[in-house]
């Protein structure tokens, strides 16, 4: 994987020609429309949603994302207050997951259509 297509992933960019977003702009601190995805891209003509029920791998790359928040929330809470409560951890690792949800979810798709459509560059500019 190219430095481009990491860049592409996290910015949430087409995998194809990393130019057309994913997601629509300025949706992601709205809780309705974060996960609005465009059809295609702007730029390339890439259509994101290949076969229906195509993104439900993604979930396991978000339950990775989550336990990694929940490990990493447990961690620093061990570290910074041991004689923690059960309490005060469920209510951390709940606002952690609440506050990554928009993230996580255009990340785990941004990975997951990465995966299956390789980046071709040069070459759309030729066949548009």
């Amino acid at each position: 994987m190219k430095v481009s297509t990491l860049k592409s992933i996290y910015q949430c960019k087409c995998p194809r020609c990393h130019e057309g977003d994913l997601f629509q702009r300025g949706q992601l601190f709205n809780p309705t429309k974060f996960s609005d995805m465009n059809k295609d891209c702007s730029h390339c003509g890439q259509y994101f949603e290949p076969e229906p029920g195509f993104y439900l791998g993604a979930m396991f790359i978000s339950y990775g994302f989550n336990t990694a928040v929940f490990i990493a929330v447990w961690v620093a809470l061990s570290v910074l207050k041991p004689d923690y409560s059960l309490t005060l951890l469920l209510v951390l690792i709940g606002v952690g997951i609440l506050v990554l949800t928009p993230f996580i979810y255009r990340i785990s798709r941004s990975i997951w259509l990465a995966f299956f459509v390789p980046y071709r560059g040069k070459d759309i500019q030729s066949s548009n």
